[in-house]
């Protein structure tokens, strides 16, 4: 059986997750961060994402949005291929960045794996999209979304982690720009 789920209601609203190869924790690094939102806002003016949540933990990505031009796959392929590119640069020049021989290796270790993947692979190829057909599967995946870093033990509330959407709908402003369910 096939690993790649199909984004088949192009007009729909997914819930997609996807991860950093072996679940490596990249996203403990503030430019790391900001360069996933900068691409993030990027896809939204550029590529016609419309983002209603996102969060972004150490090694992976929950984000509920649309394609204004019915191509869902396609804007996340996008947004996938360009921050992989930004984010494995940005290790590479870092000189902050006490890990960087072992991330490359990790994600060159990871391409060897992959006939699809060239010299490194930053992120697992499967998104699992679920589509957001009805309010309750609306509300569970957006509930599961911000809840994150609270089960992960990082914050109390869920609107306490900067990198999500979780304080936009507790009637603040997080750092990306979101439409509501």
């Amino acid at each position: 059986m096939s690993r790649k789920h199909k984004f088949l209601n192009k007009e729909g609203i997914y819930f997609v997750s996807f991860a950093t190869v072996y679940w490596i924790d990249v996203f403990v690094r503030e430019v790391y961060f900001n360069q996933v939102i900068e691409s993030l806002q990027h896809c939204k003016k550029e590529k016609g994402m419309d983002i209603f949540a996102y969060c972004i933990m150490t090694n992976h990505i929950h984000l509920i949005y649309s394609a204004k031009e019915n191509n869902p796959g396609d804007v996340l392929k996008s947004f996938k291929q360009f921050t992989s590119n930004q984010l494995q640069k940005s290790i590479e020049e870092n000189a902050q960045e006490s890990r960087k021989d072992w991330l490359l290796w990790i994600m060159e270790r990871a391409a060897s794996k992959n006939s699809n993947a060239k010299k490194r692979q930053f992120w697992q190829q499967h998104n699992h999209p679920i589509e957001l057909w009805t309010p309750e599967v609306m509300d569970q995946k957006l509930e599961y979304t911000h809840n994150n870093p609270v089960k992960a033990g990082f914050v109390r509330e869920p609107q306490d982690w900067k990198y999500s959407s979780a304080i936009d709908y507790c009637g603040g402003k997080g750092l990306l720009d979101i439409s509501f369910l």
